[in-house]
Protein backbone atom coordinates (compact mmCIF):
# COMPACT_ATOMS: atom_id res chain seq x y z
CA UNK A 1 0.00 0.00 0.00
CA UNK A 2 1.62 3.25 -1.20
CA UNK A 3 1.75 5.70 2.42
CA UNK A 4 0.38 9.39 2.23
CA UNK A 5 3.80 10.30 3.55
CA UNK A 6 6.02 8.43 1.42
CA UNK A 7 8.68 10.69 -0.21
CA UNK A 8 7.80 11.78 -3.93
CA UNK A 9 11.42 9.95 -4.97
CA UNK A 10 10.22 7.18 -3.52
CA UNK A 11 6.85 7.21 -4.87
CA UNK A 12 8.39 8.36 -8.46
CA UNK A 13 10.93 5.09 -8.06
CA UNK A 14 7.65 2.92 -7.13
CA UNK A 15 5.64 3.81 -9.84
CA UNK A 16 8.65 3.32 -12.66
CA UNK A 17 9.00 -0.79 -11.14
CA UNK A 18 5.62 -1.18 -11.60
CA UNK A 19 5.40 0.46 -14.94
CA UNK A 20 8.32 -1.61 -16.70
CA UNK A 21 6.25 -4.74 -14.94
CA UNK A 22 3.12 -3.95 -16.22
CA UNK A 23 4.68 -2.93 -19.96
CA UNK A 24 5.68 -6.65 -20.16
CA UNK A 25 2.81 -7.55 -18.54
CA UNK A 26 0.90 -5.94 -21.48
CA UNK A 27 3.22 -6.72 -24.11
CA UNK A 28 2.76 -10.35 -23.47
CA UNK A 29 -1.14 -10.07 -23.33
CA UNK A 30 -0.79 -8.10 -26.72
CA UNK A 31 0.94 -11.61 -28.40
CA UNK A 32 -0.67 -14.36 -26.70
CA UNK A 33 -4.89 -12.48 -26.70
CA UNK A 34 -4.39 -10.93 -29.74
CA UNK A 35 -7.24 -8.67 -31.52
CA UNK A 36 -9.76 -7.65 -28.93
CA UNK A 37 -10.87 -4.21 -30.30
CA UNK A 38 -14.14 -5.67 -31.28
CA UNK A 39 -14.91 -7.56 -28.27
CA UNK A 40 -14.02 -3.86 -26.57
CA UNK A 41 -16.57 -2.26 -28.68
CA UNK A 42 -19.13 -4.81 -28.14
CA UNK A 43 -18.59 -4.26 -24.22
CA UNK A 44 -18.74 -0.69 -24.26
CA UNK A 45 -22.28 -0.71 -26.31
CA UNK A 46 -23.78 -3.07 -23.88
CA UNK A 47 -22.48 -0.71 -20.91
CA UNK A 48 -23.26 2.94 -22.62
CA UNK A 49 -24.99 4.68 -25.06
CA UNK A 50 -23.22 8.33 -25.32
CA UNK A 51 -25.51 10.56 -26.78
CA UNK A 52 -25.16 11.79 -30.29
CA UNK A 53 -23.23 14.53 -30.63
CA UNK A 54 -20.85 14.90 -27.99
CA UNK A 55 -17.04 14.50 -27.92
CA UNK A 56 -15.55 11.74 -27.55
CA UNK A 57 -11.35 11.47 -27.53
CA UNK A 58 -9.43 7.87 -28.33
CA UNK A 59 -6.65 6.97 -29.45
CA UNK A 60 -4.97 5.03 -32.04
CA UNK A 61 -3.15 2.16 -31.30
CA UNK A 62 0.34 2.51 -30.58
CA UNK A 63 2.97 -0.85 -29.49
CA UNK A 64 0.94 -2.67 -27.10
CA UNK A 65 -2.00 -0.57 -26.51
CA UNK A 66 -5.65 -2.12 -27.47
CA UNK A 67 -6.85 -1.57 -31.23
CA UNK A 68 -9.97 0.73 -30.28
CA UNK A 69 -10.53 1.44 -34.08
CA UNK A 70 -13.33 -0.71 -34.21
CA UNK A 71 -15.41 1.34 -31.73
CA UNK A 72 -14.01 4.81 -33.21
CA UNK A 73 -16.04 3.65 -36.53
CA UNK A 74 -19.35 2.52 -34.42
CA UNK A 75 -19.08 5.63 -32.24
CA UNK A 76 -18.38 7.62 -35.39
CA UNK A 77 -21.91 6.04 -37.65
CA UNK A 78 -23.42 6.63 -34.46
CA UNK A 79 -23.08 10.66 -34.26
CA UNK A 80 -20.98 11.07 -31.77
CA UNK A 81 -18.07 13.49 -32.96
CA UNK A 82 -14.48 11.59 -32.30
CA UNK A 83 -11.38 13.50 -31.55
CA UNK A 84 -7.53 12.53 -31.10
CA UNK A 85 -5.42 13.31 -28.40
CA UNK A 86 -1.93 15.75 -29.56
CA UNK A 87 1.26 16.18 -27.05
CA UNK A 88 2.18 19.98 -27.71
CA UNK A 89 4.27 20.61 -24.76
CA UNK A 90 5.40 18.93 -21.73
CA UNK A 91 3.79 19.48 -18.68
CA UNK A 92 0.98 20.75 -20.67
CA UNK A 93 -2.68 19.30 -21.31
CA UNK A 94 -3.38 16.97 -24.17
CA UNK A 95 -4.87 19.03 -27.56
CA UNK A 96 -7.51 16.99 -29.15
CA UNK A 97 -8.12 16.99 -33.00
CA UNK A 98 -11.23 15.94 -35.22
CA UNK A 99 -10.91 12.56 -36.28
CA UNK A 100 -13.21 11.18 -39.42
CA UNK A 101 -12.55 8.01 -41.12
CA UNK A 102 -11.65 10.06 -43.94
CA UNK A 103 -8.49 12.14 -41.73
CA UNK A 104 -5.22 10.73 -42.82
CA UNK A 105 -2.94 10.13 -39.95
CA UNK A 106 0.63 12.03 -38.82
CA UNK A 107 3.32 10.58 -37.35
CA UNK A 108 3.87 13.10 -34.30
CA UNK A 109 5.58 12.87 -30.69
CA UNK A 110 6.68 9.73 -29.45
CA UNK A 111 5.76 8.03 -32.92
CA UNK A 112 2.06 8.45 -32.50
CA UNK A 113 -0.56 8.85 -35.11
CA UNK A 114 -2.32 11.66 -34.79
CA UNK A 115 -4.44 13.90 -37.24
CA UNK A 116 -3.22 17.14 -39.06
CA UNK A 117 -2.50 20.77 -38.08
CA UNK A 118 -5.49 21.10 -40.08
CA UNK A 119 -8.31 18.95 -38.39
CA UNK A 120 -10.40 21.28 -36.12
CA UNK A 121 -9.50 21.61 -32.65
CA UNK A 122 -12.17 20.05 -30.39
CA UNK A 123 -13.12 19.51 -26.64
CA UNK A 124 -13.78 16.07 -25.51
CA UNK A 125 -16.82 15.43 -23.16
CA UNK A 126 -15.99 11.55 -22.95
CA UNK A 127 -12.17 10.67 -22.50
CA UNK A 128 -10.82 7.10 -23.82
CA UNK A 129 -7.74 7.00 -21.75
CA UNK A 130 -4.60 4.52 -22.20
CA UNK A 131 -3.04 2.71 -19.76
CA UNK A 132 -0.17 0.70 -18.56
CA UNK A 133 -2.12 -0.79 -15.09
CA UNK A 134 -5.57 0.12 -13.11
CA UNK A 135 -7.08 -0.48 -9.78
CA UNK A 136 -10.60 -0.55 -8.78
CA UNK A 137 -10.44 2.59 -7.29
CA UNK A 138 -10.48 4.29 -10.36
CA UNK A 139 -6.23 4.80 -10.25
CA UNK A 140 -4.11 4.05 -13.37
CA UNK A 141 -0.74 4.33 -14.05
CA UNK A 142 0.13 5.94 -17.27
CA UNK A 143 3.41 6.17 -19.34
CA UNK A 144 5.32 8.88 -16.73
CA UNK A 145 4.77 11.59 -18.38
CA UNK A 146 1.34 13.22 -16.84
CA UNK A 147 -0.53 14.33 -19.85
CA UNK A 148 -3.81 12.75 -18.53
CA UNK A 149 -3.76 13.61 -15.79
CA UNK A 150 -3.17 17.28 -16.46
CA UNK A 151 -5.75 16.91 -19.42
CA UNK A 152 -8.37 15.48 -17.07
CA UNK A 153 -7.77 18.07 -13.98
CA UNK A 154 -7.81 20.75 -16.78
CA UNK A 155 -11.33 19.50 -18.22
CA UNK A 156 -12.88 18.54 -14.71
CA UNK A 157 -12.35 22.20 -13.61
CA UNK A 158 -14.50 23.56 -16.60
CA UNK A 159 -17.40 20.78 -17.22
CA UNK A 160 -18.42 17.24 -16.03
CA UNK A 161 -16.62 14.80 -18.37
CA UNK A 162 -16.57 10.43 -18.16
CA UNK A 163 -13.14 9.07 -18.35
CA UNK A 164 -12.91 5.42 -19.30
CA UNK A 165 -9.81 3.64 -18.98
CA UNK A 166 -8.98 1.08 -22.22
CA UNK A 167 -7.16 -1.94 -21.54
CA UNK A 168 -6.88 -5.76 -20.82
CA UNK A 169 -8.47 -7.11 -17.99
CA UNK A 170 -5.07 -8.37 -16.43
CA UNK A 171 -3.85 -5.27 -16.64
CA UNK A 172 -5.78 -4.78 -13.41
CA UNK A 173 -3.67 -4.50 -9.75
CA UNK A 174 -4.02 -4.40 -6.92
CA UNK A 175 -3.72 -0.70 -5.96
CA UNK A 176 -1.93 1.69 -8.16
CA UNK A 177 0.79 4.16 -6.30
CA UNK A 178 -0.69 7.69 -6.24
CA UNK A 179 0.02 10.83 -5.13
CA UNK A 180 -1.58 14.05 -5.28
CA UNK A 181 -2.28 14.75 -8.90
CA UNK A 182 -2.80 11.20 -9.97
CA UNK A 183 -6.51 11.46 -11.23
CA UNK A 184 -8.62 8.72 -11.44
CA UNK A 185 -10.77 7.09 -13.64
CA UNK A 186 -14.53 7.10 -13.91
CA UNK A 187 -14.72 3.99 -15.51
CA UNK A 188 -12.61 0.91 -17.47
CA UNK A 189 -13.44 -1.17 -20.30
CA UNK A 190 -11.31 -4.39 -21.18
CA UNK A 191 -11.77 -7.14 -23.38
CA UNK A 192 -13.94 -8.87 -20.40
CA UNK A 193 -16.09 -6.06 -18.94
CA UNK A 194 -16.87 -2.49 -18.93
CA UNK A 195 -17.79 -1.41 -15.19
CA UNK A 196 -17.59 1.96 -13.34
CA UNK A 197 -15.30 2.50 -10.49
CA UNK A 198 -15.95 3.10 -6.82
CA UNK A 199 -14.50 6.86 -6.00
Amino acid sequence: MTSRSQSPDDLAAEKALLRSETARRRDHLHETIGDVGSQVARNFHEKWSPPSGIVVSAFWPFRSELDLRPLLYRLHEAGQVIALPVVVAKRAPLLFRLWTPDTSLEVGGFGVSIPPESAPVVEPDWLLVPLLAFDDKGYRLGYGGGFYDRTLAALRARKSIFSIGVGYDDQQVGQVPRGPDDGRLDAIVTERRALILEH
